[in-house]
């Protein structure tokens, strides 16, 4: 969808990525690094300056206490944090249940480790989970339960009446816990994040995934993290080892010095991503497409049901043509949309753009016949 919009000219609010970069003194400590002789391999785990900002992060922010050596590992991203998770943890044939929809490297890591996923659907308009369909879903071949929340691609944020049915399956089935919480800190009107690894029982159970390129602005830095008990760390390293290795080594002192030295960065993209969240979603209900207000990450969805269109695939193709503007298409990332209620009119929208970009998005929706 971005390619499409560089081809066509149309306004992205497809792909989440920011139009403005993260603090500037952490930037100027990435190219200290660089002309301080910081571009040879780090260490595999990651930098132990990193390390150690990590720790204090999460004992700061959560109080949960790590050992930097043994239970942090530095990763390419949350997406290789995925992917090495993934390849460490499950064997072919191991069941993973999966929040639906899902970020779209879940499915594609499942399938490449030879695991079966089986999806526990969060439904419109409100993208609740089900405790019911969640222990449904669970079974003899059940290895892990893999976590979003805050949750890409519907905003929603699991609560922590949720996350203790989550733990409870988690527990009573001795299941691991992967969770992905990149937007941890993006959340919006009060909402809160609850690691569910601050639950009772699931420390010893969960590895944790995050990074800073939502929290600081740096989605192009790719420098994510792994936390979590040794064992768990481990099995992720063991397939970390045999896909990057390592990662930015200028990068890393970077991060460790955003964790440290702007700790309030975050707190204050979070609230101007809350006012660009009102603005689009009041442009979008101004455009008639039923927005559900998102309460974190980068994205809102729409239903355009009652457009005419057969499929929100449909809907995205047309759109750069009709009015100038790209989205996403919410059905590929279900299994079955059809089965998923509205998944197939769902549409998301990235709101984690300057304002003048999204007012220029929403003048464009509101001049265009957006009906089939």
């Amino acid at each position: 969808m971005s390619a499409l919009a560089v081809r066509t000219g149309a306004v992205n609010l497809g792909q989440g990525f920011p139009d403005r970069d993260g603090p500037p003194e952490v930037i100027a400590r990435a190219v200290a690094a660089l002309q301080g002789g910081a571009n040879q391999y780090a260490p595999g785990p990651g930098v132990p300056a990193l390390r150690q900002a990590i720790t204090r992060h999460q004992q700061r922010h959560y109080g949960i206490e790590l050992d930097p050596d043994s239970e942090v590992v530095v990763t390419t991203g949350c997406t290789e944090g995925i992917a090495a998770a993934l390849l460490g943890l499950v064997d072919p044939g191991d069941e993973v249940v999966v929040l639906e929809p899902y970020y779209d490297s879940y499915t594609a890591m499942i399938t490449m480790a030879g695991g079966v996923r089986r999806p526990v659907t969060l439904r419109s308009p409100d993208f609740r989970l089900d405790a019911d369909e969640l222990r449904a879903a669970v079974g003899p071949r059940t290895k892990l339960i893999l976590l979003n929340s805050p949750h890409n691609p519907t905003g929603s944020v699991l609560t922590r009446r949720e996350l203790e049915d989550v733990a409870a399956v988690a527990r009573e089935h001795d299941l691991v816990v992967v969770t992905d919480e990149v937007y941890e800190h993006l959340v919006f009107d009060g909402h809160e994040h609850v690691p569910i690894a601050t639950l009772p029982g699931m420390r010893e159970r969960t590895l944790t995934l995050s990074s800073a390129g939502k929290s600081y602005s740096f989605t192009g830095w790719k420098v994510g993290w792994a936390t979590g008990p040794a064992a768990l760390v481990g099995a992720l390293f063991a397939a970390k080892q045999w896909l990057t290795f390592t990662s930015g080594a200028p990068l890393q002192p970077a991060v460790a010095a955003a964790l440290d030295e702007c700790p309030d960065f975050p707190i204050e993209l979070g609230r101007s991503l809350q006012q660009r969240r009102d603005r689009l979603v009041a442009g979008l209900e101004a455009a008639g497409l039923a927005p559900f207000v998102p309460q974190g990450t980068y994205f809102a969805t729409t239903d355009i049901s009652a457009l005419g269109w057969a499929s929100s695939r449909d809907f995205c193709l047309a759109l750069p043509e009709r009015a100038g503007v790209v989205a996403v298409p919410m059905e590929v990332f279900y299994d079955d949309p059809d089965a998923a209620g509205a998944g197939r009119h769902l549409v998301r929208w990235a709101f984690c753009k300057e304002a003048e970009l999204i007012d220029d998005a929403l003048a464009r929706l509101a001049s265009a016949d957006l009906r089939a």
